[in-house]
């Protein structure tokens, strides 16, 4: 929305020739060659663009470098403007309001890091058939630096599949409401099948087939792939592999009669409407000579019910390859952060980082040496994405909790602590080099916080 001091005559006036007496007629596409060059006339637009009023938020007149966060979104006209930097802005957009600190960004930001923030509600959205399901996706494609993983995030509707398949990449899932039912089969010929539900967490090796069917309340999950330039198009589904077979080959392939494939789909199904999963999963639990998946290799875990660590601030709850081996590259903390509450300052020293963002609001600063800093601003359904050993935080800009969950490709889940680095430095070697007071020094932690509480 524009200010409604902002202009006098409507965009197509601005646009069209503001040369009297011009004629009437459609114009060609091209102008005259004498256009070019100096004016003689010199004629000036008598639009002005000096006369936009505004009201500052709280915390928009502050010294730039302290960087609070700029709420936008209930402002009439959000202004590109932090202590004395900046200056306004004829016309701004809903997309200025809820990223405040890329229009306004603190003074401690500098130069331009990768983008680290990427909407699933800008990517397109594969639709399934016959009202069943969606799927939109993350990858290399729209953020150019998240280079290690990709992501997808899919919804099935009651009763519906995401068809038998299989990938190059490795999938790791986390359950984000509702519930599913999961089949697979290894290479061994072990089979297995499980019903998970929100919170919970899978995971299946490159190449193992496996499906996965909504139940009664229908399911919406996240896929983590260990491969930023990952697509869902270039799965390997099964209607496709039976599709590009000849049928003297299936035929002979099953040892079956060529008639039993007739009627097999021409095309791919993706995500369909099917029956419904019996209630009673002993009922699909399929096994041969081999058996089934043992325990200590299953494919999934049951992490909505592990308690969260509670500490100030919110709480944090990991699963990683020490208690969920299948998964062997794959570690993950679900983080919940209380209303002014932070993530504290931390890096990965072994993994990038990539971020989903489940509820609520918040914001991060990227720090890529040597003195390279954006800050973005994240809403439920964004993902987030910190290169290896770069710094960040998280901090919850809302009035509820921000939920997010952190996945590293990594043997066990690990960060290096800012605070907890510094408060372990002996202090005079910090004094020397942060020029901190002897209040602060005194003050300084020796552990790791995890999350930050409110300032006090």
């Amino acid at each position: 929305m524009k200010s409604a001091l902002l202009l006098s005559l409507p965009l197509a006036t601005l646009f069209s020739s503001r040369i009297q007496g011009a004629p009437t007629s459609n114009p060609p596409l091209r102008g005259s060659e004498d256009l070019l060059g100096y004016s003689s006339s010199n004629t000036l637009s008598d639009q002005t663009t000096e006369a936009i009023t505004y009201t500052p938020v709280d915390g928009q007149n502050d010294d730039a470098d302290l960087g609070v966060y700029l709420d936008f979104e209930d402002s009439d006209s959000p202004q590109p403007i932090r202590g004395n930097k900046g200056a306004t802005d004829p016309g701004n957009t809903y997309y200025d309001r809820i990223n405040s600190d890329k229009l306004a960004p603190p003074g401690t930001d500098e130069g331009q890091t990768i983008n680290a923030q990427w909407p699933m509600g800008l990517s397109h959205n594969r639709l399934g058939m016959n009202e069943s399901g969606w799927a939109r996706q993350e990858n290399t494609v729209v953020m150019p630096g998240a280079t290690k993983m990709a992501g997808v995030d899919m919804r099935l509707e009651a009763g519906a599949y995401r068809e038998l398949h299989w990938h190059v990449a490795g999938e790791w899932s986390l359950v984000l409401n509702g519930s599913c039912r999961i089949e697979a089969v290894n290479e061994n010929g072990q089979t297995f099948v499980d019903d998970v539900t929100a919170g919970d967490v899978w995971f299946f090796p490159p190449g193992i087939p496996h499906s996965i069917q909504a139940l009664d309340s229908g399911v919406e999950f996240l896929l983590v792939f260990d491969d930023g330039a990952f697509s869902e198009d270039n799965t390997f589904l099964a209607t496709e592999v039976f599709a590009h077979q000849p049928k003297s080959v299936l035929a002979k392939n099953f040892d079956l009669p060529v008639a039993a494939f007739d009627d097999i789909p021409e095309d791919e199904l993706y995500i369909f409407p099917g029956t419904p999963a019996p209630a009673n999963i002993s009922e699909q639990n399929v096994t041969g000579t081999a058996g089934i998946v043992p325990q200590s290799q299953s494919y999934s875990y049951h992490f909505s019910e592990q308690p969260a660590h509670e500490v100030e601030g919110g709480s944090v709850k990991i699963v990683d390859p020490l208690t969920f081996p299948v998964a062997d590259n794959f570690a993950a903390a679900v983080v919940t952060v209380h209303p002014g509450g932070m993530r504290e300052i931390h890096w990965h020293p072994t993994s990038d980082e990539w971020t989903f963002f489940i509820q609520g609001q918040g914001r991060a600063t990227l720090f890529t040496a040597p003195s390279t800093a954006t800050t973005f601003d994240f809403r439920a359904g964004d993902v987030g994405y910190f290169p290896q050993s770069n710094s960040h935080y998280i901090e919850n800009t809302g009035d509820e909790d921000l939920v997010f969950v952190e996945v590293l490709q990594a043997d066990q889940f690990s960060d290096v602590s800012l605070g907890q680095w510094i408060g372990s430095t002996p202090k005079q070697i910090v004094a020397d080099t942060l020029r901190l007071p002897q209040s602060a020094l005194d003050r300084l932690k020796t552990e790791k916080m995890l999350l930050c509480n409110k300032t006090s």
